[in-house]
C-alpha cells in the first residue's frame, strides 16, 4: 500500500494528528498536503507530553519518517521556523523535514487584509482564524503569490512584492484606512527566514514519486475536513483549499494511482468551528457535556466549538466523496454518562425527508435532524483496549455508524493517548 490518505470526515478536529501519531512508525513519509496555521493537530504521547503542532505533518514525533510539507499548503515562515525551534527544543529531530519550493508563502498583507475584512463584514462574516490563509490561497488562483522558492533569489522577491504591494497597499490604506507595508522591510524579514529556511526547500515531488518506486509507504495528511473543503463543503463557510482525498493528489503532486487506502476520521460526536449551518448543533446541557468532557476547544485559536450528535448523513457523504476505506471514530469516551445517545439518519426540508446531503445551501441551513436514539452506557471505557470489553450499547453505536456510513469502522479511540484505542481492523 503506496500511498495512504487520511481526512477528517466532519468540520474538522476530529483527531487526525493523534492517527497520524499512531500510524508514524509504521509509515516511511508523512506529508502535509493543503491548509495553513489555521490548521492545528494535538498530539499526546505515550509518556503525556502533550504537542500542538499547526504546519509541520504530526509525523514529526515518529523518530523515523521523513516530514514534507507539500506544495498545496500556504507556509508562514514565522510560524513554521518558530514550530521548528519549540520541537528541537522538546528532543524532537526536525532535520527530517523538507518543503517543497512551490509551496506559497503567507505574506505580512494577507493577514493584515484577513483581520480587516473579517471586521468589515461584520455578522456576515465567516469566521476565519485571521492568519491569512484565505488572502494567501487567493493571490496563488490570481498568479499574484509568492512561493517559498522565491525566498532563495533577492531579486526576484523583491521585484514580486513590489508588484503586490502597490495593489494591496492602496486597499489597506485607501479602503480599509490601515498603515501601508512598507516593500524593503518586508523584504529583508522574509530574506531573513530564508537563511534559515534553505536547508529545508527540496523538490518534494521527485522524493515522493521516488519513495512509491520504492515501495515506501507514504502517508497523505490533510489539514481541516470534508465539510470545510473549498468545493465540497458548507460553501463559503469553508476553507480556502480542498483537503479532501483529491486533494492529496494535487497538494503533494502525486498520481491518484499511487493511493491504496483512504482513512477517515470521524468524532463520535460532531463539531465545528466558526460560523455556518450545524443541524446536529445543541443547546442544551448535552452539548456543554460534550464541550467539557471533549475539552472542545480549538488547538489553534482556542474558540469554544460548537457540539451536536454524530451526524451520519455528513459521515456518508465524506464516505462517498473521498472513498474511505476505513473510518476512525473518536472520542467514544465523552459519551460515557449519557442516558440516549442519538444519531441524525436523516434531515427533513420542508416536510420532505433527504438521506443524502441536499444540493443547495439553503435547503443544507433548515435541515432539520431526523434522529434514532440509542442507549447510553456508564462504564469508563478508556481502559478498554479489546471490542469484546467494551459495554455492549456502544458496541451496538460502532456498528450502527458502520451500517450507516457503509464503511469498516477500523478503529476506536477511548482516550485522547496514542494507545488508547480498540483495534477492530489493522489500519496498515
Amino acid at each position: 500500500m503506496p500511498a495512504i490518505v487520511l481526512i477528517g470526515a466532519q468540520w474538522g478536529d476530529e483527531g487526525k494528528g493523534k492517527v497520524t501519531d499512531l500510524l508514524g512508525e509504521r509509515v516511511d513519509y508523512v506529508v502535509r498536503y493543503s491548509g495553513g496555521n489555521n490548521a492545528g493537530h494535538t498530539v499526546i504521547t505515550p509518556d503525556g507530553q502533550k504537542y500542538a503542532l499547526h504546519l509541520m505533518p504530526s509525523g514529526a514525533l515518529s523518530p523515523s519518517a521523513m516530514i514534507v510539507i507539500g506544495n498545496g499548503v500556504v507556509v508562514d515562515p514565522k510560524v513554521l521556523l518558530s514550530e521548528i525551534d519549540g520541537l528541537a527544543e522538546r528532543g524532537v529531530d526536525v532535520s527530517r523535514l523538507r518543503i517543497s519550493g512551490d509551496a506559497h508563502l503567507i505574506m505580512p498583507h494577507h493577514s493584515a487584509l484577513d483581520r480587516v475584512v473579517e471586521r468589515y463584514l461584520g455578522q456576515a462574516r465567516i469566521g476565519t482564524t485571521g492568519r491569512g490563509i484565505g488572502p494567501a490561497y487567493g493571490d496563488k488562483v490570481a498568479r499574484m503569490g509568492i512561493r517559498l522558492q522565491d525566498l532563495l533569489d533577492p531579486g526576484i522577491l523583491r521585484k514580486k512584492l513590489d508588484l503586490v504591494l502597490r495593489e494591496k497597499n492602496q486597499m489597506l490604506f485607501k479602503v480599509y484606512n490601515r498603515k501601508a507595508l512598507d516593500v524593503e522591510a518586508v523584504a529583508q524579514e522574509y530574506l531573513e527566514y530564508a537563511e534559515r529556511l534553505r536547508p529545508y526547500i527540496a523538490e518534494t515531488r521527485v522524493m515522493l514519486w521516488d519513495a512509491l518506486d520504492r515501495g515506501e509507504i507514504v502517508l497523505l495528511e490533510g489539514a481541516q475536513a470534508t465539510m470545510l473543503d473549498l468545493d465540497h463543503g458548507t460553501y463559503p463557510f469553508v476553507t480556502s483549499s480542498n483537503p479532501t482525498a483529491g486533494g492529496a493528489c494535487v497538494g503533494a503532486g502525486i498520481p491518484p494511482t499511487a493511493i491504496s487506502k483512504v482513512i477517515g476520521v470521524t468524532k463520535a460526536y460532531t463539531t465545528r468551528v466558526g460560523s455556518g449551518p450545524f443541524p446536529t448543533e445543541l443547546f442544551d446541557d448535552n452539548g456543554a457535556h460534550l464541550r467539557k468532557v471533549g475539552a472542545e476547544y480549538g488547538t489553534t485559536t482556542g474558540r469554544e466549538r460548537r457540539c451536536g450528535w454524530f451526524d451520519a448523513v455528513v459521515a456518508r457523504y465524506a464516505t462517498r466523496l473521498n472513498g474511505i476505506t476505513d473510518l476512525v471514530v473518536t472520542k467514544l469516551d465523552v459519551l460515557t454518562g449519557l442516558a440516549k445517545v442519538p444519531i441524525c439518519v436523516g434531515y427533513e426540508i420542508e416536510g420532505e425527508r433527504f438521506d443524502d446531503m441536499p444540493m443547495t445551501q439553503t435547503a443544507f441551513h433548515h435541515a432539520t435532524p431526523i434522529y434514532e436514539e440509542h442507549d447510553g452506557w456508564w462504564e469508563d471505557i478508556s481502559k478498554v483496549r479489546s471490542e469484546a470489553d467494551l459495554p455492549a450499547n456502544a458496541r451496538r453505536y460502532i456498528e450502527r455508524i458502520e451500517e450507516l456510513c457503509g464503511t469498516r469502522v477500523s478503529v476506536v479511540g477511548v482516550g485522547p493517548g496514542r494507545e488508547e484505542n480498540v483495534i477492530r481492523h489493522p489500519l496498515i
